[in-house]
This record gives C-alpha cells, sequence and structure tokens, in this order.
C-alpha cells in the first residue's frame, strides 16, 4: 500500500525545491547551482549546493543529499508518506493511493483536520465578538495577551452551552467524536467536549490543527486543563508538542529547542522573544517526544518552573541523549516562577536563564550542593555523598568520573576516597546498565572518493548524455563505486531520478553530488580522453603485474602492455577527434566482452 507512483513523481516535478529549502536556510545563485549554509549541520563556509533543474541537494561536508521529499522528511520529521502529502498540499496536487482503503484513510483524516479547523475559527470568532467571553477576555488580558496576540496563536473560547459549536458544524455525532470535539449523551443528544474555557489550538508539526487544550476560568469548576482525548483520530498526547510548528525554524537555525510545561509558558517565551518553545500537551515527555524533537534540534532545554526543574526521571533522560543523540539541559529559573509568569515580569531573566542553561546532570549536582552545609568535615562528606548519587545514576563512566572531580573539590574531600564510597551509594538499574555495557550503534558516514575525471564523465553522462554515452564502457570506471553509478544510469535509460531510485545508498549519494555541483563545463572529448588514459594506464600496470607473476611473457601480452602505454602516451594531448579514440575503445569492449 502506497501512494500511486505516478503522483509522487509529479510532486516531484512540481515542488520548487530552492524555495521549500530557503525556509531553513538562505540560498543564492551561484552560476548553475543554488548555494549557501548546510540546514543540517553548523558550519562557516557555505558547502550547501542545489541542483534546481533536476530538484535535488548535496552538502559537500557533511554529505547530506536528496531530493524535496527527503528534505521535508528530514526537517519536518515525516515518513515518506507523509511528506509527499506535505508537498502535495503545497503543489495543490491530488494524490492517489494503491489501496482504496488508504484513499478512504487519508480522505477521513483530512476531513477531520477540516472539522478541528473550522472549531479553531469558531473558538477564535466567540472569543472576540461574543460579549459572554469577557471573563476570558480578562484572564487573557491579565496574562498580557491583548487581541494581536490572541489572533497570532489562534486563542479561542468554548461558550458554556452545551452544544454551541455542535450546532455550528452540523456534523454527525461520529465526526465530532473522531475530531475529538464533542459526541453523544446519554438522552441521544450532541453535545461540545470544551465548555466555558479559553481554547488552546494545537497542531501538529505542519501547522495542521489536530487538538485543543482548554483552561477552565480562574472561578470555573473542574479541572484547570482539559485536553483533546487521545480517542480522536487524529491526535495522540504522547506524539505532539504544542508550539512545534512555530518553533521548528529557530530551533533548526540554532540546534536548540526548548521545552516547557504549559501553552501560556510557549506564548510567554515566544513574546520573550525565544521562538523555539514547545509544550507537551497535558503529559509528561515521552520517548516519542524525544524523538520527534531529535528531528529538529541535537539540544533539548528543559524550562520548567523550579518545582518541578530536574523531576524528569534521571534514567529516562540519559536513556534518551544515548540512544537519541540528545543533550539536555536546564534553565535554572529563579524559585517559583515559571516561563509564563517569569516572561512578563523579566523577559531578560527568562532568555539568560534559557541562554544560560546548565547541563542536566549539572543542574542537578549544583542544586543538590547549594542544599549542603559544607560546615564541618562530617558534613562536607554527607554533602559529598548525596551528591556523588546522582551521579551514580548517569551511564557512562568518564561523565561520572568528571562530576565526582568536580564534587569531590567543592565539599574538600578525597577523590579517590568519594569513588571507593560511590560503589555502596546506589546501585545503577539495569536499563542504565544495559546502556552503558552494549552502548548505541551509532550512524557511520564514510565519504566515497572517485577520481575527477570519473565524475566529470558522469556530469556530462547526466546533463549532455548525447556527446558522450556511445563512448563510455564500465571498464573505463576504475573506481567501483563510479562503475556502478555508470551502470545504474545506463539501466535507467539516462532519467537521473529512475537512477536514484535504483541505486544503493552509495551509488545515489555520488549521483546526488555530481548533479548537485556546479557544472563544469568540460570538453566531453577531453574528459573522455583522460578517463581512457587512466583505464589504460591501469590496465597495462595490472596485465604487466600479471606477466611478472605468472612468468608469462607471451607475444600477445606483450603486445597488449606496449599498445596500451603507447596510448597513455598518445593521450596526453586530446585528440582533434573522437575518432583516434575509437581503437582504444574497441581494445576494451573486445577485452572485457
Amino acid at each position: 500500500m502506497g501512494i500511486v507512483e505516478e503522483d509522487i513523481r509529479r510532486v516531484r516535478d512540481e515542488t520548487d525545491i530552492v524555495q521549500i529549502i530557503n525556509q531553513h536556510t538562505q540560498l543564492r545563485k551561484v552560476g548553475t547551482r543554488w548555494q549557501g549554509s548546510c540546514p543540517f549541520h553548523d558550519e562557516n563556509t557555505p558547502s550547501f549546493s542545489v541542483n534546481f533543474e533536476l530538484g535535488v541537494y548535496y552538502c559537500f561536508g557533511c554529505r547530506a543529499s536528496g531530493d524535496a521529499i527527503t528534505f521535508v522528511r528530514e526537517k519536518e520529521n515525516l515518513d515518506f508518506a507523509g511528506a509527499v502529502e506535505y508537498l502535495a498540499a503545497k503543489a495543490n496536487i491530488s494524490l492517489r493511493y494503491t489501496d482504496k482503503n488508504e484513499n478512504e484513510t487519508k480522505g477521513r483524516r483530512q476531513e477531520l483536520l477540516e472539522l478541528v479547523g473550522k472549531a479553531v475559527n469558531f473558538y477564535h470568532d466567540c472569543l472576540i465578538n461574543q460579549p459572554e467571553a469577557r471573563p476570558a477576555r480578562e484572564y487573557l488580558k491579565s496574562r498580557g495577551y491583548n487581541r494581536e496576540i490572541a489572533a497570532q496563536f489562534s486563542l479561542g473560547w468554548a461558550p458554556a452551552e452545551w452544544d454551541n459549536l455542535a450546532k455550528h458544524l452540523h456534523v454527525s455525532a461520529e465526526d465530532l467524536q473522531d475530531a475529538g470535539l464533542g459526541g453523544l449523551n446519554r438522552y441521544g443528544k450532541q453535545y461540545d467536549f470544551f465548555r466555558d474555557r479559553v481554547m488552546f489550538p494545537i497542531f501538529n508539526e505542519r501547522g495542521e490543527p489536530v487538538g485543543f487544550g482548554g483552561r477552565q476560568l480562574p472561578e470555573g469548576e473542574g479541572p484547570k486543563y482539559k485536553n483533546t482525548s487521545d480517542a480522536a483520530k487524529i491526535y495522540s498526547k504522547s506524539q505532539v508538542l504544542y508550539g512545534l510548528n512555530w518553533a521548528k525554524t529557530e530551533a533548526g537555525r540554532l540546534s536548540e529547542i526548548v521545552v516547557c510545561e504549559g501553552y501560556t509558558d510557549v506564548i510567554g517565551a515566544h513574546l520573550a522573544g525565544i521562538e523555539r518553545a514547545v509544550a507537551t500537551c497535558g503529559t509528561a515527555m515521552t520517548s516519542d517526544h524525544a524523538k520527534k524533537l531529535r528531528r529538529f534540534a541535537p539540544r533539548i532545554v528543559l524550562a520548567y518552573d523550579a518545582d518541578n526543574a530536574g523531576q524528569a526521571a534521571a534514567e529516562r533522560v540519559y536513556g534518551w541523549e544515548e540512544e537519541f543523540e540528545l543533550e539536555f539541559a536546564i534553565a535554572d529559573l529563579p524559585e517559583g516562577s515559571d516561563p509564563g509568569e517569569l516572561s512578563r515580569k523579566d523577559p531578560a531573566a527568562l532568555r539568560r536563564a534559557v541562554e544560560e542553561a546548565k547541563p542536566f546532570l549539572q543542574f542537578l549536582i549544583d542544586r543538590e550542593l547549594k542544599r549542603g552545609d559544607l560546615s564541618t568535615p562530617e558534613r562536607q562528606v554527607r554533602t559529598a555523598e548525596e551528591a556523588a548519587r546522582l551521579v551514580t545514576e548517569h551511564p557512562n563512566p568518564m561523565v561520572r568520573d568528571s562530576y565526582v572531580i568536580q564534587i569531590a573539590d567543592t565539599c574538600h574531600v578525597n577523590p579517590e576516597d568519594l569513588r571507593r564510597r560511590m560503589q555502596d551509594l546506589a546501585p545503577r538499574t539495569p536499563t542504565q546498565k544495559r546502556i552503558s555495557e552494549e552502548g548505541i550503534e551509532k550512524e557511520k558516514v564514510f565519504k566515497i572518493e572517485i577520481a575527477e575525471v570519473e565524475r566529470q564523465a558522469l556530469e556530462i553522462l547526466l546533463h549532455r548524455r548525447e556527446e558522450i554515452v556511445d563512448y563510455l564502457l564500465p571498464a573505463l570506471f576504475l573506481t567501483g563505486v563510479a562503475r556502478e553509478a555508470y551502470e545504474t544510469v545506463e539501466d535507467a535509460n539516462g532519467d537521473f531520478h529512475a537512477a536514484r531510485e535504483m541505486a544503493e545508498e552509495s551509488v545515489s549519494s555520488i549521483l546526488v553530488e555530481v548533479v548537485a555541483s556546479e557544472a563544469t563545463e568540460e570538453d566531453s572529448l577531453g574528459v573522455l580522453s583522460r578517463l581512457l588514459a587512466l583505464a589504460a594506464e591501469q590496465k597495462a600496470a595490472e596485465l604487466s603485474a600479471v606477466a611478472k607473476r605468472e612468468d608469462n611473457y607471451d607475444r600477445e601480452l606483450l603486445d597488449d602492455i606496449q599498445y596500451l602505454r603507447s596510448q597513455v602516451a598518445t593521450l596526453r594531448e586530446v585528440p582533434e577527434d573522437v575518432k583516434a579514440l575509437k581503437p582504444l575503445l574497441e581494445w576494451f569492449r573486445s577485452a572485457t566482452s
């Protein structure tokens, strides 16, 4: 099951890859290519190149490569189908699916997204225009939110009546329930899930409305916050992060994302100039959240209020750092403050706390040392032991030892004594032990090198195929991956995208690098001559080695070696016509047939 191949090709063909990438890094036209700083890694010298005509990119620094679909998958945290759907929506392309049920499922999802979108507009209109919404407006005003801010974040108000939204939407109870907006009561009447609450719409990372967080007004009854139920068909609280649709741009630029506890914390952070802030939606952070965040930034700053900072289970945090290659830090907010309150009282202090955020374990240790008493040797030892107990939870022995030295120095105890004492303090959990002993397999990125003349030959084959295709042979490519690239392009009849799809990753990377590089406009006859000379030189060396190894000085073998060496000498100058190369080409054809 999947998207019809023809529709995928159409999405690729009709997507402006430069426009898509420009949302994450600034590209400029240089010659026949677009160039800029790589959006996937930090660099001082721009090494990111885009071929607009073929719709592919390549970074000569980190070797990231792909097309618009690949780019969107990486930057928007989507699977293949999701990336195609994302681009199709931008290009106004209707997609078809290979399975009827999948067509129906995608269509149903779109219906529910549109329904939630209508609810967003309804609640916002109620907040702005209904007299009954005055308490909600007063509450938002007390938080420092004016009409412009309410519009910026699509804030709303759910009327107190049982079925205002249901009457407005005129849809079935099944639609209300699947969208997480309402349902049927025991009398068979439709009702709204949210009533008399300030509404915070929740968008996924693509900016699609998928749910709500409803805050009870100060004098209201019931739980303070009420969130869209996981029973809704398009919402999952363990995966959705409030504000990620707004935060992803700055997060990608700064390689850091800030995680808060609540909706107002995120809005306050944005208003204070921290636009990379998000929040979990009524739940603790999950591994799904951590995995999603890694797609947008490698460093996670937890900006929780002082009472809750550091309360996240250390084992989970360290596990996520290992598994997802994340770095967790904690913003040291003033006692009794949360980001929402601090953004109103002292936005500079909030920015400073985020900028000076400490690594997760460092924060916990500093807090423990601050609480401790160093007035006597006995109390120094006790404080050191309590701080060291935190260190035992970390799975990396080198990290643990660095903190042991730091604690020992602060508490004026012997580090060797503290190391020995740590063995009795708190046993490490099985999960932590497994992480440290087994490790996490890291992806290895290898730089694949091919000869420059091979690269030039592939470039001409892809861009000016008619000039060289009749003269190329697999035997002329001495590097294995270059030979595979040539053969793949030929199997695809010169279709670059088809070749990419057929090729293994190493070959695909070479092809993308070739087309993403600035076109050299090399003369095809000169490239073919150099390629032939290199191949002839290599073949002569191979035959000479065979002759010496086997003590074989057959006349025909010696003639071949002499012929190849004479051709190498001749090809030091480019011939005037390709006809001069045909005898050597025929020799290679016969020798490899």
